[in-house]
């Protein structure tokens, strides 16, 4: 078993049931009550599910490399979930960065959480 994935696939877990829970409570239902037009708001809210279902799958595919190491694309898969938390990691930071807020980087900490995956990942496949 390699303890890195199940570390960062667990970890994964609990940043989809983050995103799950407290964003639809902090994000999805303001963004769903806000004033946009009806298109762009449905838009916007399947892809909030989807970044859901993805976060899940990640997670799963993380949890499933750690409970079979050597398994034939076992480190092609690793490193693509690696580059995948670090392009979420990328863009929290852009979006936060670009932002004229004070403390951006605390704005919307969501980096926070998905960094640690990518960088887990990344040492197991070591």
């Amino acid at each position: 078993m390699n303890g890195w994935f199940l570390t960062a696939g667990t970890t994964a877990g609990a940043v989809a049931a983050l995103h799950a829970i407290a964003g639809s409570r902090d994000v999805v239902r303001p963004l769903l009550a806000g004033n946009l037009a009806d298109e762009p708001r449905r838009v916007l809210h399947a892809v909030w599910h989807m970044v859901t279902a993805d976060l899940v799958l990640a997670a799963a595919a993380l949890i499933w490399l750690a409970l079979g190491r050597g398994r034939p694309g076992g480190d092609t898969m690793a490193w693509l979930l690696t580059a995948h938390f670090v392009a979420y990691s990328g863009a929290f930071l852009a979006v936060s960065l670009a932002a004229s807020w004070s403390r951006p980087l605390l704005r919307l900490p969501q980096w926070i959480l998905l960094l640690p995956v990518a960088v887990l990942a990344a040492i197991g496949t070591v």
